[in-house]
């Protein structure tokens, strides 16, 4: 069995996915999955991820039945965001820990020591070139 998406409307509250489903002897018989808005809001499913959940769904429903208008329900759609937190979980762990934060002197081993150099306060105002003197006994 094949699942095409023909287009989809929107309903009041709800988003209707039409399908056409296509038999092993090429007859289309077409399909309807309806998922409520709100539901879908509350599961934090996006709206990209819809068509695919719906025919996810109409696969897993085929039995040869002829219900041609299905239903995404809100217990497919908590079972969609277990599995989705799950595999978040999953992912976290097998995550790289973060790297340490580099020091002070990053770079020093191949630059070699550098002295610290003070900085050089004139003695007087800008702008004047006095010399001082200054007179021994």
């Amino acid at each position: 069995m094949q699942f095409m998406l023909t287009g989809f409307t929107q309903d009041l509250a709800f988003r209707v996915f039409a399908f056409e489903r296509m038999g092993t002897d090429r007859v289309r018989t077409k399909m309807v999955v309806r998922a409520d808005l709100a539901l879908v809001r509350r599961y934090g499913i996006q709206m990209q991820e819809l068509p695919l959940l719906c025919r996810n769904l109409l696969e897993r429903s085929d039995n040869g039945a002829e219900t041609h208008t299905l239903t995404f329900s809100e217990d497919d759609m908590s079972l969609h965001a277990k599995d989705r937190a799950s595999a978040k979980e999953a992912a976290a762990q097998r995550r790289k820990p973060p790297r340490r934060t580099p020091s002070e002197n990053v770079g020093a081993a191949w630059r070699g020591h550098q002295p610290t150099q003070a900085a050089r306060v004139p003695d007087g105002p800008r702008g004047t070139h006095e010399q001082k003197t200054v007179e021994t006994t």
